[in-house]
């Protein structure tokens, strides 16, 4: 029988829809407030209800305590930015995950990868070849500092 897992969330710094959509706004237009992220939700339909500037000031602060955000004053208001890129949160994300379900065995890992490399497109799986070579090359290089 397999270890034991705890009954936790899987990903224990789940981010919730708004926390995510706030997120994207922050990727595409870095170092705003919360009035001008409040005012880029509502422009972006009714999808979501975000309430009011306390909901999305609360929303901001819990993702600034979950160190996705650096804030800096500007005035009377914080200005923020993203301390992650998408691409570091996704595989953050996936860590989170592999770590919870991981069996100890790398193919169960690999397996899962290939699985989803199934759902991708040709040129997808082509550019994930090249990334993997471009990896390759990377750490088959020796370092010049010695």
């Amino acid at each position: 029988m397999g270890r034991m897992r705890q009954a936790t969330n899987i990903l224990r710094g789940q981010l919730g829809q708004l926390e995510l959509q706030v997120l994207e706004i922050l990727w595409s237009q870095p170092d705003l407030d919360a009035k001008a992220i409040l005012a880029q939700l509502n422009q972006s339909g009714p999808a979501l209800q975000t309430g009011s500037l306390s909901t999305v000031q609360s929303t901001l602060e819990r993702l600034y305590k979950k160190e996705l955000l650096s804030r800096s004053k500007s005035g009377l208001a914080y200005v923020y930015h993203p301390t992650t890129s998408r691409s570091q949160l996704l595989a953050r994300m996936m860590g989170e995950v592999i770590q919870q379900l991981h069996d100890g065995r790398l193919e169960t890992v690999l397996s899962s990868f290939i699985n989803v490399a199934e759902m991708l497109s040709k040129d997808s799986l082509e550019r994930l070849e090249k990334m993997i070579a471009l990896k390759k090359s990377v750490e088959s290089k020796p370092d010049e500092n010695p």
